[in-house]
């Protein structure tokens, strides 16, 4: 019967959306990586990426800059992301300004991780935004954006409890929301507890799944230590003794996340975004293998035939 899951069907390339987010260089070397996969993953058509600040909005120049360059020398639609650590209200209102004279149209709006990193205590500006629900209203008032918001499948580290965590998502979503990026998972039934959660609290937005490729299981871990995700142990196991061989685990974490994905795909989700670690082949290879062809490849093939 396999031949009848939803997954499996030929067409179901077209029926799957996605984005992907790029964090900006902070050397030439990283600069360069960063156009080979914003090169690599365009002809794919994303419904939109977006462009990272780091930990206390520290790279807030070069994500500027990358957010002019995308929207100069692509056809990609770009979102910036807009923290408020560290920042009165007057300097993020000011970035708001930049980014809409640029011709940004869309924000992904995040209260931000402190500059010690996750995991570190967050401290609000005293005469900054307290919160990702009030950055999003601070941007409806300056535009009719499209943005972006947080949610986290197993609660925000710092949330008490899950009705807390779901009481601020509502907060995001009643000031001007247009959809939810979770933080990644790897475990599909929290996803689906959490969106049934979000629903019962009347929060009805489109809550995508964010899907983190396995790039590196030792990082991926310890990050997950600290953001409160949980690492199953059969992910675990997945990668156990692939250590030292880079190419058999890029081929595993292709396969772990395309896997992740059409399972989705099968439980009625069709949006996801993608955090690329700026590493396009494993992007693109899993996107191959949900069936989101590159335009440029299929055009490649017409002409040939």
């Amino acid at each position: 019967m396999n031949q009848f899951r939803f997954s499996r069907r030929p067409d179901i390339g077209d029926k799957i959306r996605v984005s992907f987010e790029f964090f900006p260089p902070k050397s030439d070397e990283m600069e360069a990586r960063l156009w080979d996969t914003v090169t690599r993953l365009e002809p794919l058509k994303p419904k939109f990426v977006s462009v990272t600040y780091g930990a206390g909005g520290s790279t807030r120049e070069r994500t500027a800059r990358t957010v002019k360059r995308i929207l100069n020398e692509t056809a990609l639609t770009p979102a910036a992301h807009m923290t408020c650590v560290n920042a009165a209200r007057h300097e993020v209102d000011e970035v708001i300004q930049e980014f809409a004279e640029m011709g940004v149209t869309r924000f992904v709006a995040l209260r931000g991780d402190p500059a010690e990193g996750v995991g570190a205590a967050y401290r609000p500006h005293p005469d900054g935004y307290a919160n990702g629900a009030e950055l999003v209203g601070a941007l409806k008032g300056v535009g009719d954006f499209d943005i972006s918001v947080s949610a986290y499948p197993e609660k925000h580290p710092e949330s008490p409890d899950f009705a807390t965590d779901i009481d601020m998502l509502k907060r995001k979503v009643d000031n001007g929301a247009t959809r939810a990026i979770t933080q990644f998972f790897f475990d599909n039934d929290l996803y689906e507890r959490y969106v049934e959660r979000a629903r019962r609290a009347g929060i009805y937005i489109p809550i995508v799944p964010g899907i983190l490729p396995v790039h590196n299981f030792t990082q991926v871990a310890n990050f997950s230590s600290r953001a409160g995700a949980l690492v199953p142990a059969w992910l675990a196991e997945r990668f156990d003794g692939l250590q030292k061989d880079p190419q058999t685990h890029a081929l595993v974490a292709s396969a772990v996340a395309a896997e992740q994905v059409l399972d989705l795909v099968e439980r009625g989700v069709g949006d996801f975004h993608f955090y690329t670690m700026n590493r396009a082949d494993l992007v693109f290879a899993i996107c191959h293998m949900i069936g989101i062809r590159s335009h440029e490849a299929e055009a490649a093939g017409s002409a040939a035939a």
